[in-house]
């Protein structure tokens, strides 16, 4: 079987959204205003959806938003193959840059992938955030 990443509609990955990134929240809380205008991923392995993501394209820039991997299944590599997946859709559709709203505590994993951090921070429910973003070739 394997590992696959496909697009899916926006409700498909609120509830992983809200499981991985706040568990204690309402589901409303995870959903986006805006999730109707996104193209959203999810990558699932034998079935079963293991990681999802959203991507917003404004012109030449893209904001990948919601990235959240099974808890149990953190670790595999999955995280990093969904944003690699979506570097090479954005690439495709003429975008120059990639930005996300990171977890400071996450930086690390953004790294890897070629993220660099800007000077844009903020809180948000007592986690704090860092603005990260790439310049697509």
């Amino acid at each position: 079987m394997g590992t696959i990443i496909k697009t899916i509609p926006a409700p498909a990955t609120w509830s992983l959204r809200q499981a991985v990134m706040w568990p204690d929240k309402p589901l409303d809380y995870i959903k986006l205003p805006h999730d109707h205008l996104g193209l959203h991923f999810g990558l699932f392995r034998d079935e079963e959806l293991v990681t999802v993501a959203s991507l917003f394209i404004i012109d030449d820039n893209a904001q990948f938003r919601k990235l959240a991997t099974k808890t149990s299944e953190q670790g595999k590599g999955y995280g990093s193959h969904m944003l690699q997946h979506l570097l090479k859709v954005a690439h495709s559709k003429g975008v120059e840059k990639i930005w996300c709203n990171a977890r400071k505590e996450k930086t690390g994993f953004y790294h890897k992938l070629g993220l660099i951090e800007t000077t844009q921070t903020f809180s948000k429910g007592n986690i704090n955030y860092v603005v990260m973003e790439k310049m697509l070739p």
